[in-house]
This record gives C-alpha cells, sequence and structure tokens, in this order.
C-alpha cells in the first residue's frame, strides 16, 4: 500500500479487545510494508555492521605492509558506504509510509465508527475523548507501526553480529554475545514503571484535552454568565497536573537512556581490555582487534531501537487502547438477518418501548416533559445504538426492526436531526450536496425552512461570487451566522435529503414565534404525505401535526392533536403551557392566542 493509493478501499474489521490487540492486528495489516521495511533496515544496519570488517582490514594491512589488501578495504568501505545510504533512504522511506498507512487506517475506521453512530457517538464518549483519540492517539499508533520494522531489522542485525563475531574472534565473541542480549533486554526492568508513568501522564492530558474541548464547544455560554475565569482556572489546574505527571514520566525515559548509554560504554571498555591483553599475548592482531572494537561500538546504534519500541509500545498502548474503546461501540445488539438486504423498510415507525407509534403518510408530533428523554428517544427512532445500561429493544419500521437492517438502509430509511445539528464549513450549496431522492430540489428545501434573510445575508457577504448566496463560504460550525439561522439551514439540509422517515428534535427552538410559525408551515406543506416526527413542545408546531403524542415518564401515555389534548390531559397542558390549571383558566382563551398568532404569521 502506497500514500498515493490512500484510502483504503476497505480499511478492514479490527481486533479491539484490547489495545494490545489492536496494534496486533494493525501489524498484521501492514506485513507487506512491514517486511519492506525490515530488509531495507537489514541493509542499513549490515552495511554499518560491515564497516569495522573493512576498518580492521585497513589497519592490518598498514601493519603489514600490504597494498593488496588496503584496496581491497577501500572497496569494501565504498560498497558498505553505499549499502549505508540506499539502505537508510529507504528505510525512511518505507517506515514513513508505514507510519501514514496505518495512521490513515485506523482514522477510516474511526471515521467509519463515527457514521455508523451518528450523534449517539458523543453520549457514550467524551467529545474532547474522540478528539484526542483521532488526532494525537493516531499519531503514537502509527509511530509504533513504523518503529517496529526498524525494531526488527535491529534486532536480526544484532544477532548476526554475535554469532559472526564468535566465529571471527571466539574470545572477544563470547564476551560481545554475553553482552549484547544483557544490554538488550536491560531496559525490561524499568519499563512497567515507565509504562504506568506514560498511562498517567496520557489519561491525565485526555482529561484536560476534553476540558479544552468542552470550554471552546461552550465558550459563548461561559461568557454570558461571567465564567471564562473559573474553567480557565480548571484548565490550568489540569495543566499542571500533566506538566507533573509529564516530568514523572520523562524522568524514567531518562533513566531508560542513560541505561542504554552507560552499559554499552561498560561493555566497550571490558572488550577493549580483554582484547588488549589478547593482543599483547599475541592471540589476536591489531586488526582484529579494531574489528571487534568497532563493530561493539556501532552495536548502539540498533541498540537505540529497543528503546524506541519500549517508548513507542508504551505511548501507544493506551492510545490503542482508548482507539479500540471507540470502535468496540456498536450500532446494534442483535444479530444481523442475514436477509436484511432484501426486506422492506416502509410503513408505520413503532418503538416498543415507549408505545410511540408514528403512522406512514402522517406529521407525529411527540411532547416529552423531560429535555434529555426526547433526545434519546430521537435517537431511538433513528435505529442508533442503545445506551448501556438501557433497553436494547429495536424500533420497527413496517414491522421491520431497524437494528437488523444493513446501515446504508436504515439511514436511508430514517434520518434524525439531533437538536444541535452541525453544519461544516464550506459553501451552501456544498452543504445541501447531500445524498437525496431527488423529489426536493435545495430551493423547496430552503424555502420551507424559512432561509430567506439566511440567503440575503450570505449574498451580501459574498466577496468574489457575484452575490449567489449558494457559492458563499459558511464559516466552520456556521459561527458567523446566529443560533437561528443556523438550525434552519440544518433543517433545509435534512428536508432535502427528503428521507421516508424524518425525526426532528427541537428544529425550532432557537428562532421567534413568528418564523417559527412559517417553519412549522413550510415542513407540514413540503413532508405532506411523507411520514415526519417532530419532538417539540412548541404549540406552533404541535397545532400542525396530523397526531400529538405525550409521552410521560418513559411511556406514550396520551394520543390525539393538539387542542384536544389541551382541552383533557393535564399533564400535557403542564408541558405545553407551563402553566397549572388554576393558572390557565379556560381553554377556550388558549387556542383563540394560537390562532391570534397564526393570523399574524399569516
Amino acid at each position: 500500500m502506497q500514500i498515493r493509493d490512500l484510502p483504503y478501499a476497505d480499511p478492514g474489521v479490527p481486533d479491539v479487545r484490547s489495545g494490545t490487540r489492536l496494534l496486533v492486528w494493525l501489524g498484521r495489516r501492514q506485513l507487506a510494508g512491514q517486511t519492506k521495511a525490515m530488509l531495507w533496515g537489514l541493509l542499513h544496519h549490515l552495511g554499518i555492521a560491515g564497516l569495522p570488517i573493512g576498518t580492521g582490514i585497513a589497519v592490518q594491512s598498514v601493519v603489514d605492509r600490504d597494498g593488496g589488501r588496503l584496496a581491497l578495504a577501500g572497496v569494501l568501505l565504498v560498497v558498505m558506504g553505499a549499502a549505508i545510504a540506499a539502505g537508510d533512504a529507504m528505510l525512511h522511506r518505507t517506515a514513513v509510509t508505514n507510519w501514514i498507512t496505518a495512521s490513515a487506517r485506523v482514522q477510516q475506521l474511526l471515521s467509519r465508527k463515527t457514521a455508523e453512530l451518528g450523534s449517539l457517538l458523543t453520549r457514550r464518549v467524551a467529545a474532547g475523548e474522540v478528539v484526542a483519540v483521532s488526532t494525537g492517539d493516531v499519531e503514537k499508533i502509527g509511530w509504533f507501526v513504523e518503529a517496529l520494522s526498524r525494531f526488527a531489522a535491529g534486532a536480526v542485525v544484532l544477532v548476526i553480529i554475535c554469532v559472526g563475531l564468535l566465529f571471527y574472534e571466539p574470545s572477544l565473541g563470547v564476551v560481545v554475545a554475553i553482552g549484547i542480549p544483557f544490554l538488550a533486554l536491560s531496559v525490561l526492568p524499568l519499563l512497567p514503571r515507565a509504562t504506568r508513568r506514560a498511562d498517567v501522564q496520557r489519561e491525565k492530558a485526555g482529561k484536560a484535552t476534553e476540558l479544552a474541548s468542552d470550554t471552546v464547544a461552550g465558550l459563548r455560554v461561559l461568557r454570558g454568565i461571567g465564567g471564562e475565569e473559573l474553567f480557565l482556572g480548571r484548565y490550568r489546574a489540569a495543566s499542571q497536573e500533566v506538566r507533573r505527571a509529564a516530568v514523572r514520566s520523562a524522568r524514567m525515559w531518562a533513566l531508560i537512556s542513560a541505561t542504554q548509554v552507560v552499559l554499552p560504554g561498560i561493555l566497550l571498555i571490558v572488550v577493549v581490555a580483554y582484547g588488549a591483553r589478547l593482543a599483547l599475548d599475541g592471540r589476536i592482531s591489531v586488526g582484529e582487534l579494531v574489528t571487534v572494537y568497532s563493530t561493539v561500538a556501532l552495536t548502539l546504534y540498533p541498540l537505540r531501537n529497543f528503546e524506541e519500541i519500549a517508548m513507542a509500545f508504551s505511548f501507544s498502548r493506551p492510545s490503542a487502547k482508548r482507539a479500540a474503546r471507540v470502535l468496540a461501540l456498536t450500532r446494534t445488539s442483535t444479530t444481523t438477518d442475514a436477509g436484511g438486504e432484501d426486506r422492506e423498510a416502509t410503513g408505520d415507525l413503532y418503538d416498543p418501548l415507549t408505545g410511540l407509534l408514528a403512522p406512514a403518510g402522517r406529521f407525529t408530533a411527540v411532547v416529552c416533559g423531560d429535555p434529555d428523554l426526547a433526545g434519546r428517544l430521537a435517537d431511538r427512532l433513528g435505529g442508533h445504538p442503545a445506551e448501556p445500561g438501557t433497553d436494547h429493544t429495536s424500533v420497527l419500521l413496517g414491522g421491520v426492526p431497524l437494528d437488523e437492517l444493513p446501515l446504508e438502509s436504515a439511514r436511508t430509511a430514517v434520518l434524525v436531526q439531533d437538536k444541535d445539528p452541525v453544519l461544516l464549513s464550506g459553501t451552501l450549496h456544498e452543504l445541501l450536496d447531500v445524498p437525496r431522492s431527488g423529489e426536493v430540489l435545495p430551493g423547496r428545501a430552503l424555502a420551507a425552512a424559512r432561509c430567506e434573510d439566511v440567503l440575503d445575508a450570505l449574498a451580501q457577504a459574498s466577496v468574489d461570487t457575484d452575490g449567489d448566496p449558494m457559492s458563499t463560504r459558511i464559516t466552520e460550525r456556521g459561527r458567523s451566522l446566529s443560533g437561528g439561522q443556523r438550525q434552519r439551514l440544518a433543517l433545509a439540509r435534512s428536508l432535502v435529503t427528503d428521507p421516508g422517515v424524518l425525526v426532528l428534535d427541537e428544529p425550532t427552538s432557537a428562532v421567534d414565534a413568528h418564523t417559527e410559525a412559517r417553519v412549522a408551515a413550510g415542513i407540514s406543506e413540503l413532508r405532506e404525505a411523507r411520514t415526519t416526527v417532530v419532538l417539540a413542545s412548541s404549540p406552533l408546531l404541535l397545532d400542525r401535526a396530523d397526531r400529538v403524542v405525550l409521552v410521560h415518564e418513559g411511556q406514550a401515555v396520551a394520543v390525539g392533536t393538539h387542542r384536544e389534548l389541551l382541552a383533557r390531559e393535564p399533564r400535557y397542558r403542564a408541558v405545553v403551557t407551563r402553566e397549572t390549571d388554576e393558572e390557565l383558566g379556560t381553554a377556550v382563551p388558549r387556542l383563540g392566542g394560537i390562532e391570534a398568532l397564526e393570523g399574524e404569521s399569516a
């Protein structure tokens, strides 16, 4: 897999039983790239290991005054230099390719999971953690995959060096063969403590990221209540905890690095001292001593890979654990029907858990006294996964459980717009360029959502689009627009898709009453003969619905029109009017107020 071939047509099904298993799965999926990098790494390290041989031959040829062997040593050094240059360049190229492709694979898996779970993802996992996983964690996972091939090449070369020295000069080779494995494994006693400290640092950094993300998301509200200093103090404290944890972690890694310098130095001293005695005794030549000395000195380079792989694993394992936790979230709790793709997904929408029924082709409004319950109900109606610890009974569409439909079919059949929809940056044309039936054109959807003032504002803001609002760029999350304008653009985006069932959670909560009445009329007209479910408590929306269902304490307890429920259901009146029976008086003035407001909006 080359970088130019990204993205993957199919990133695969990851092993998410643990962070370590996810890393192993990634390594296996990158096996071809890992093999290439390891082979180039072998060439690079063997070139380095061959330098002492050429150096030893050159020194001995000078001692023996042998010009032919000196020339041979020169040729050998040139060949080793070429091998080092080629191996180093290609090792870097293939290793970085492994890093990028592994990171891209994880990114695709996270994107696929985000699309699968929808808005429920941030209810199951904190938004800051999702950001941390998709940015810093992905980089650390890619780092481990990249370092793995270089570690393998270094380990193989060290084995070759030890075996080679045993044959080249057995007396010194035994010392090196005993010392090198000891040096390579010397980090193991320190690794558990370093790993624990790295885990603590990663956990605290994740919490700080979550706090920063949540603070930025709610910055406008914080400014409104004067809470900037409070949250700034909390983030400052969290940041200091991260700093202290990072310093403690760095001390352990500094100790490991020092060990990787001091112990090889001791081995080098032992080899030189013992080799010098052997040379004085005439048991080895000066060239052989130089060869062994140079070889031991150059083993420091492949030994660094042991330190790096230990560090990469320690930092990537908690990152992989977090990624595995996100990737392990599932949309369904039931076994997918093998014939699910052929099943018809049309008809009435029914929730067995609450008893809510939305007849096909009707405009159904749902009133919940608890806004959180309304949000969870909207997610259930869209076939999104239930939260942990809740009933996993699936919603039925035409008698077919949504959980048993393929994801694409379920998303085509039912579309849910939550109460806080997100507008991605781009032009208005790109915003409305979504998968759709083609029956509803963008112009009709914008008109139904009453976006005339939004179009005028975008036209005035356009600089190089000749006043065309459809070509005007919208900033990220629509920050240049008001809350009501963002909400209506999101509604237009939902309307233009023209799904079989459209579920809207408080689609007009950020607009004034006059605009709300017009938007309610637009939804009713555009979605005529289409199944529409609106979770709201606004009388203007409720009066437009064909039927209204009151959900109280998780159960549908009353069904009728808005006016019927106002007249006979006290719990409905308490939610919709926010008043008691004594404050209401009679139902007639209440109905008159609605009719008066509708007349004004007309």
